[in-house]
């Protein structure tokens, strides 16, 4: 059990690449798929991350894909509203 603890913190401590590029507000940065793509170019040892997305890679990219590749998927229908410049707008609460 206490591996798995240590696992799971070390997953969540390298950083949410997904996360990362949804407040990067960077203009002309991929919005698609930002996160997934954000951790390729770091696999591929791409340089200047910041510049071309708008925000650090993780820490360990090949660790945080999967979990990238998957909140990038459920945010799809969003990214591809705001790649094609429609704006969303979401109010609520209590």
């Amino acid at each position: 059990m206490n591996k798995l603890i240590s696992i799971s913190l070390a997953l969540a401590l390298t950083g949410c690449a997904t996360a990362r590029t949804l407040d990067a507000a960077k203009p002309g940065a991929p919005v698609v798929y930002a996160g997934t793509r954000l951790n390729l170019y770091a696999l591929q040892g791409g340089c200047c991350a910041a510049d071309r997305f708008g925000a650090q890679a993780p820490g360990y990219p090949g660790l945080d894909l999967p979990g990238s590749a998957l909140l990038d998927t459920l945010l799809l229908p969003l990214s591809l509203l705001t790649a094609a410049g429609v704006g969303v707008r979401a109010t609520g609460g209590l």
